[in-house]
Parts: structure tokens; sequence; C-alpha cells
């Protein structure tokens, strides 16, 4: 009777730990899975900031040549050449909005690189 005890409860031993390192198995497949996800969000967000960034750079460096623009022009009017004046104000704010423009589609590619949970 004492053999018949001790080999129940080595084969119940060793069934336990063989479903105990199954279900770490199962454990370990899914933190590879959430892993290989979180790598592929990764991936995106740091493309989505390259082609944010260029965006950005763009929409900055047109947006302060348009409203430089606009001061100069702002500066000509009421003078003798007050005709070019009016066309520069127009002219800086047409390329300052499309700088601007720019910007808001930099700032919307940001805004796509955040992760949807």
């Amino acid at each position: 009777m004492r053999y018949f005890l001790i080999t129940l409860a080595i084969v119940t031993t060793s069934i336990s730990q063989s479903v105990a390192q199954e279900v770490t198995k199962q454990e370990f497949d899914s933190l590879k899975s959430v892993v290989f996800d979180l790598k592929t969000d990764i991936g995106q967000i740091e493309l989505n900031l390259q082609k944010s960034e260029k965006k950005l750079r763009t929409g900055m460096l047109i947006s302060t040549i348009g409203y430089s623009v606009v001061i100069v022009g702002g500066q000509l009017l009421g003078g003798e050449n007050n005709d070019l004046g009016e066309a520069l104000l127009y002219t800086g704010g047409a390329i300052g909005i499309g700088g601007t423009f720019m910007l808001f589609q930099g700032f919307k590619l940001l805004n796509q690189s955040k992760v949807k949970g």
C-alpha cells in the first residue's frame, strides 16, 4: 500500500508539472504575440513621425516666408509703392495660409501615429 501511495504521489506531481509547463508555454506564446504587435505599432509610429517631421518643417518654412512677405508688404503701404505693398500683402497671405495648411497636415500625421486601443 505504501508503494502505491508513493507511486500515486509521483504520478500526480509529474502530471501537475506538465500542466503547469503547458500553461506557461501558452502564456509565453501570448506574450510573444503581444511583443510582436507592439514592435509593429512602434514601427508604424516611427514611420508616421518621419513623414510628419518633413511636413512640419516644410510648413514652418513656407509660413515664415509667407508672413515675412506680409510684413514687408505692410511696410510698403502708404508710401510711393502702395500697389506693390498691397500685392505683397495678398501674395504673402496666400503663401502663409499654404504653409499653415501644410502644418495642419503634419499634425494630422502625428495624430494617426497614436495607438488606437
